[in-house]
């Protein structure tokens, strides 16, 4: 591959992932990374501060899932922007073509305790970025946090089916989820 190709941090990614699951995260350097994308080690921290932030995706998902909280018509109540949630992860982020890598990261993320960490870091922040879009198109307390975590429930709920088994529609399982959800709230 040139080095000069657009798609540097995709290449990164990939390596990271590859590299990762082959030899662990830890005896994983970053210099090893960029080798193996074909690019220069600052190449790499041109894209990412550190080894960590290969697998985090950036600040993608909450864009892309605040995003569909905002495109939610004015008239839609809560629970259609967690569909709108659901259904826009499953059409950007948890596509078939990218269920092998998404599996592997989720292995590679439960393999170590850093990563698992900083996961669930990246989880309360999206949380935190979903009530506040929810809060913005007009759903009041304790509803808009309510519906950011159980959006983010059915998410990592349907995520673990999901990179379980092959072939399955993240969208229909997420939604699945969301429903079991809503109707287990309702019975308490």
């Amino acid at each position: 591959m040139a080095r000069w190709d657009p798609n540097a941090r995709q290449r990164l990614e990939r390596a990271a992932l590859e590299l990762f699951a082959r030899q662990g995260y830890d005896r994983t350097t970053v210099a090893e990374i960029a080798e193996r994308a074909g690019l220069a080690k600052s190449t790499f921290f041109r894209h990412f501060a550190d080894k960590r932030e290969v697998l985090s995706g950036g600040d993608a998902l909450v864009r892309l899932l605040t995003g569909a909280v905002a495109a939610t018509p004015p008239d839609a109540g809560p629970r259609q922007a967690a569909e709108a949630v659901l259904a826009a992860a499953g059409e950007h982020a948890f596509t078939a073509e990218r269920h092998e890598a998404v599996r592997e990261r989720q292995q590679v993320v439960a393999a170590n305790p850093e990563l698992t960490e900083r996961e669930l870091l990246k989880h309360e922040a999206l949380a935190t970025a979903l009530t506040a879009a929810l809060r913005e198109r007009g759903t009041p307390d304790p509803a808009a946090a309510l519906t950011a975590l159980l959006a983010l429930l059915a998410l990592r709920t349907a995520l673990a089916t999901w990179t379980a088994r092959p072939g399955q529609d993240f969208t229909a399982l997420a939604l699945a989820e969301l429903t079991a959800l809503c109707e287990a709230a309702t019975a308490l």
